[in-house]
This record gives structure tokens, sequence and C-alpha cells, in this order.
């Protein structure tokens, strides 16, 4: 896997901000316009073992972790505001899991406009129409 992780980068972007959404609690959102292509966060991840993922899945933790590692054997609790993206299969962000440096990157893939909300696909591709194990609407 390529190297995401830079010391000069900005780890969020200043635009974004957390607020309620209508219907999926909170959600992450921008100020500003930002353009497709653009890298909005990287956030380091607090990796975690298999037994404590058992444990995890017993808590309101199991919907906020990522499955982790080469073989999905692990699993991690990201940092920043990526445990807050709310999910849509017509998502306009995707992100990609750096595995060497213990990060998660998030880049839009549409333009966004101030004051909209940014979706992730928790399938891990941004555009995978697989059901999700929760009912989506």
């Amino acid at each position: 896997m390529h190297q995401i992780y830079s010391l000069n980068c900005i780890m969020i972007l200043p635009s974004l901000f957390v607020a309620p959404t209508s219907s999926m609690g909170r959600g992450v959102f921008s100020s500003e316009n930002i353009a497709a292509g653009t890298v909005v966060e990287q956030s380091p991840v607090i990796v975690m073992s298999a037994a404590d993922r058992a444990l995890l899945d017993q808590t309101i933790l199991h919907d906020y972790i990522f499955e982790w590692g080469p073989d999905l054997n692990q699993c991690c609790m990201a940092l920043g505001y990526i445990p807050l993206y709310n999910h849509s299969f017509n998502s306009n962000c995707e992100y990609e899991m750096d595995y060497e440096y213990n990060l998660i990157k998030v880049t839009t893939v549409r333009d966004i406009v101030a004051g909209q909300e940014l979706f992730i696909n928790y399938n891990g591709n941004w555009n995978d129409p697989t059901p999700l194990w929760f009912p989506v609407s």
C-alpha cells in the first residue's frame, strides 16, 4: 500500500464540523465548498486485536469501529471525526486505510457544497451497493 501520511498535512480540514442530522444523530458537514478529490481528513487509529473486537462487539462501540489489517482480523477505533461520518450508498467521500502508519484518510469523490453533509459508504468502497448489517433508509 502506498503512503498516505504526511507530517505537513492538515489532519482535519478546518471547514469540517460536527452537527445534528435530521435522522442519523450527528454527522460531519462542511462550512465551505470543497472540490472533488480533496483530502478532508487524515486521522490516526487505535488498533485492537480480534479478542478486543469480540468484547467491543458487545458494546455501542461496535457501531464505530472499523475492520483492520490486510486480513481484516483486527479492528480499530479511528480518532478525529471519522467515527461520525454517516453512511450513504450514494456517498460523496471515500476512505482509505494505511496499515503501515495506522491512519484512515477521507477524500471527497464529488464536489461538496457549503452546509452539505459528508458521507462514506460503510462497505469500504464509495459506490458499493452491498446491503449493510443494519437497515438503511
